[in-house]
């Protein structure tokens, strides 16, 4: 599992469009989260967790040996 965070600021343009990011994360995700954080009504940080999944065959036994 993996967690991804930025930070995205402009001090010379418009703010960036937190809704475009919120997108972009869910794109890039095959399994995992987007967790938006508001504080006082405004967005103030985004983080997406990707999860690796790993499917175990039906005859894997507990100690790796049969």
């Amino acid at each position: 599992m993996s967690t991804i965070t930025s930070e995205q600021t402009s001090s010379d343009g418009p703010p960036t469009d937190w809704l475009e990011i919120v997108r972009k994360n869910v794109a890039n995700l095959r399994f995992g989260s987007v967790q938006i954080t508001v504080h006082d009504g405004r967005v103030t940080q985004i983080e997406s967790i990707e999860k690796t999944r790993f499917v175990a065959g039906r005859d894997d036994s507990p100690t790796g040996r049969k």
